[in-house]
């Protein structure tokens, strides 16, 4: 288990940039892949972007494809996502999320940072 906490979120007018940073605790975080989800207001929470445990593999949703990026510095037990070209359909909670190794669901889970794109 590793505890999350996301930071970063904010209010960005459209076309603007933000990035988010999940700080982790625990000596194991760098055993971890990582995951980026976000929740808007009725909806489902929807996977955003997934970190292998090295940075070797990243994986976006479509939506957010050519515009996010996301990567991690183990060595500061951290996680970002940089938004670029935001939109106001960004709008929404954003989570991190780690997944022990072998597992397909997340184990951990951070609060949750707001995001809000305004036009």
């Amino acid at each position: 288990q590793v505890q999350l906490v996301e930071s970063g979120g904010g209010l960005v007018q459209a076309g603007g940039s933000l990035r988010l940073s999940c700080a982790a605790s625990g000596r194991t975080f760098s055993s971890f892949a990582m995951g980026w989800f976000r929740q808007a207001p009725g909806k489902e929470r929807e996977l955003v972007a997934t970190i292998t445990w090295n940075a070797g593999l990243t994986r976006y949703a479509d939506s957010v494809k050519g515009r996010f990026t996301v990567s991690r510095d183990n060595a500061k037990n951290t996680v970002y996502l940089q938004m670029n070209r935001l939109k106001p359909e960004d709008t929404s909670i954003y989570y991190c999320a780690a997944y022990q190794e072998g597992k397909t669901t997340p184990s951990s889970w951070g609060q949750g940072t707001q995001v809000t794109v305004f036009s």
